[in-house]
């Protein structure tokens, strides 16, 4: 085996979030007096830090979101959450699998802590991932495309770079892990293969069943 960690992202890779949140944040943000399509969210946000919402309305809309923007959504994607959330097919059994052969794996995600747990409590993949394998941009205070949430989670875990590899679904994530010298491989299920080939993905999965693939490669 070529790899001594695998790191995950949580939206997209593990539950299957990016549906509701994409639809939801095109929503609200179109009902804001904002129109984005689902598609442009899927293009330009997925993947990233939420100061990317900001950031998308003032350079396209030269206007400032509300102040209560962040909790408001959360509170509209907990909802769906309630009632709409699953996890990615495969995704326990993947982890499941790897305990058993003793492969050290965790999760990288720009989402803030709340919303990775509660992701995690509702598909019932938390037991599969303790506190110490959960690591969130807050915790090192910038998001993807920086490599820095990736290197933190290596450096925690006392894993080199280049012994990492890490499962994404968005070019952000794909960039910022080529950008901490890790390979990474692109889970097709939401974006075009091009997209994720163009950012630098050492290569593509269809399913997670592949991931165990490429660790017997």
């Amino acid at each position: 085996m070529n790899h001594d960690l695998v790191i995950f992202d949580n939206d997209g890779v593990l539950v299957d979030s990016e549906p509701i949140s994409n639809r939801l944040l095109a929503e609200y943000l179109t009902g804001l007096g904002f129109p984005i399509t689902v598609e442009d969210s899927y293009r330009e946000l997925m993947g990233r830090a939420s100061h990317a919402v900001r950031e998308l309305v003032a350079e396209r809309f030269g206007a400032t979101l509300p102040a209560d923007f962040p909790q408001a959504f959360h509170d509209r994607v907990f909802a769906a959450f309630a009632t709409e959330l699953t996890p990615v097919p495969g995704a326990a059994e993947l982890l499941k699998e790897l305990g058993r052969r003793g492969v050290p794996y965790c999760l990288a995600s720009s989402a803030g802590h709340d919303w990775i747990r509660a992701a995690l409590d509702l598909t019932g993949l938390r037991g599969l991932l303790p506190e110490e394998r959960i690591f969130s941009a807050q915790d090192v205070g910038v998001g993807k495309p920086a490599p820095d949430l990736f290197q933190h989670a290596a450096r925690t875990l006392g894993v080199a770079p280049a012994r990492c590899l890490v499962i994404e679904d968005s070019p952000m994530g794909v960039l910022a892990a080529r950008a901490a010298g890790m390979d990474v491989y692109g889970y097709t299920a939401l974006t075009p293969a091009e997209r994720l080939t163009e950012a630098g993905a050492t290569g593509l999965i269809g399913g997670l069943a592949e991931v165990l693939e490429l660790l017997d490669a």
